[in-house]
């Protein structure tokens, strides 16, 4: 009885000598983690009993569906099969008290700057939905467990910002996507919504029984985004004259390609509506150049990367009468989010490209050899869309993503059109219910 009676005093004088070490550790490691602005490295010896103190805490005795650990830096915290880090800084930072978080405006009231970059949350709690941080100043910051997984890096990495539907011909004609009619376009929240669904899935877009004038084209614009005045006016009509400086005002071929590359942010949208032709060719080529992308990152990832971060300048000079601009835009052929490789812009133009001088010899010579295995997808014939445009039926096309170019045609041909800018479409698609 002696015996386990001492061995019990033991266990507790050895449970409060634990206890009080490892509060003067951790004591001691804050005061020079913040003398110094590093992080200490503690030595083996103190491994095993780090070990023992940092440990998961769970919602309920038996429950897994949600636990948390205390880092000297972080919070880590498992929930909805998602293992997620959230840095002390940034949970202060993104407080969404009243205090903190303006909800009427959607707009951070706290001065970020404000916020102790050593802080740490004095307690943790978590219930059903909720975790509950209360910080050194007594201020309690809630989140609830689903935002968190939304708004944790780890959650994004897995999810699509914009989903799509990559395709080549046969995917595209085989989906038979319809064209929307003009008056249901205009008059109608489901007309607008089924148009939008489907260039978000799809990069293009028709409107049929469209007036073939330059007027209802633009009103016709105008439904779904800001028009984009640019060098080239605020609604472009050209026909083979070469009144500007650009192959496009010509009769001659166009291969596939990206416009307004030599801007620092290319137009998001490109809107045609052929008003007549009175001759023969002049078929519009379309390219989903994403769908050209995921085969060059299927089978050649390191030419994939490379193009990601090869930055190029494509250049516009233009010396007609009465046109003077010289236009510089600087980017990669692919542009992707770097937290889930999600590709969001292709910048494709060889006429327009300007002397490669970014990068050194080395470097060139591999991203030749990548925009050649690039070139090659853009070329394959099965991936082609041809379409004739036709008075009364306006395409509008991503030019972030959807190459376009002609056959070279005969006779007189007059398109109208303009560019559209791509952040207003988005938020119209937004406003309906659409991921965008």
């Amino acid at each position: 009885m002696l015996e386990m009676r001492s061995g019990f005093v033991f266990r507790r004088i050895e449970s409060m000598w634990c206890h009080r070490l490892t509060h003067l550790f951790s004591s001691t490691r804050c005061l020079l983690n913040r003398g110094s602005g590093h992080q200490i490295s503690w030595q083996p010896r103190y491994r095993k009993s780090l070990l023992a103190v940092s440990r998961w805490h769970h919602m309920a005795p038996a429950s897994l569906n949600c636990a948390w650990q205390l880092h000297g830096d972080h919070l880590e915290l498992r929930y909805a099969e998602t293992l997620m880090r959230f840095d002390y800084v940034w949970l202060r930072d993104h407080c969404r008290s009243a205090s903190c978080y303006n909800t009427k405006t959607n707009q951070r009231s706290l001065d970020t700057a404000s916020v102790d970059l050593c802080i740490k949350p004095k307690t943790v709690r978590v219930d059903e939905t909720t975790l509950f941080l209360t910080w050194p100043d007594g201020h309690v910051t809630r989140y609830g467990l689903e935002w968190l997984v939304k708004n944790s890096y780890e959650g994004q990495k897995q999810q699509v910002m914009h989903p799509r539907i990559l395709w080549n011909a046969e995917i595209y004609q085989q989906a038979q996507v319809p064209s929307v009619d003009c008056q249901n376009f205009l008059e109608t929240k489901e007309g607008l919504k089924e148009f939008l669904q489907n260039f978000l899935l799809y990069g293009i877009a028709f409107v049929e029984n469209v007036p073939p004038t330059k007027e209802d084209t633009e009103i016709l614009a105008e439904r779904i985004s800001l028009i984009r005045e640019t060098i080239y006016g605020r609604m472009w009509y050209f026909t083979s004259d070469f009144s500007r400086g650009d192959t496009a005002y010509t009769k001659l071929a166009l291969d596939r390609h990206t416009d307004t590359t030599y801007f620092q942010e290319p137009c998001g949208i490109q809107v045609f509506h052929c008003l007549k032709h009175e001759g023969t060719g002049g078929r519009t080529l379309l390219v989903d150049g994403f769908y050209a992308a995921e085969q060059v990152l299927q089978r050649a990832p390191e030419e994939f990367e490379l193009l990601t971060k090869v930055p190029l300048k494509h250049e516009y000079i233009e010396n007609v009468v009465g046109c003077h601009n010289h236009m510089i835009g600087v980017g990669p052929v692919l542009n992707i989010y770097p937290w889930n490789n999600e590709l969001y812009l292709i910048r494709y133009n060889n006429y327009d490209r300007a002397v490669i001088n970014t990068v050194p010899y080395d470097v060139v010579h591999r991203w030749y050899a990548a925009h050649r295995t690039l070139t090659t997808e853009l070329r394959r014939p099965e991936n082609e869309l041809w379409v004739k445009l036709k008075p009364g039926k306006a395409l509008f096309v991503d030019n972030w993503r959807i190459l376009h170019g002609r056959e070279s045609f005969t006779g007189y041909r007059q398109l109208c059109g303009c560019y559209l800018t791509r952040d207003d479409m988005l938020n119209t698609a937004r406003f309906l219910g659409l991921q965008a």
